[in-house]
C-alpha cells in the first residue's frame, strides 16, 4: 500500500541511513514509499552492513516497524530474503520470537516489488 512517509518515518529512514539526502528512488523517479526497501536497495552494502543499521534501532522504532508491517503500510516485497531473515533475527531478539514468526508470514504472503 503506497504511502507518503511521515516525520516519524523520515527519522527512521534517517537512523538506519544517515547518508540519505534525498528521498527520491534513482532507480523510479519516485519517493520512497516504505523504510526498509530503500535502505536494503540503495544504502546497505551487505547483509551485515544492514544487520548493523537494524541495530540503531530501539524497541519502539522496532514496534512501530512491525505496526506498519502488520497494516500493510510498510512493504516488504522488495527486501530480498537473505535481508528478510537479518530483519527477522533481530525483530526475534529484540522484540520477540512471535512478532519475527507474524512478519515471516506476511514477508511469505507479500507480493513481490510493486513499482
Amino acid at each position: 500500500m503506497p504511502r507518503e512517509l511521515s516525520s516519524r518515518d523520515l527519522d527512521l529512514l534517517k537512523k538506519l541511513a544517515p547518508e540519505c539526502n534525498d528521498i527520491i528512488c534513482s532507480g523510479s523517479g519516485f519517493a520512497f514509499r516504505s523504510i526498509l526497501p530503500p535502505v536494503v536497495n540503495h544504502f546497505a552494502l551487505d547483509a551485515a552492513d544492514f544487520r548493523n543499521r537494524l541495530d540503531r534501532l530501539d524497541v519502539n522504532d522496532l514496534t512501530y516497524l512491525f505496526t506498519l508491517i502488520r497494516d500493510g503500510s510498510e512493504s516488504m516485497g522488495c527486501v530480498p530474503p537473505e535481508y528478510a531473515g537479518v530483519f527477522l533475527e533481530v525483530v526475534s531478539t529484540k522484540l520477540d520470537t512471535r512478532t519475527a514468526a507474524e512478519i515471516m508470514e506476511i514477508y511469505e504472503n507479500s507480493q513481490q516489488c510493486e513499482d
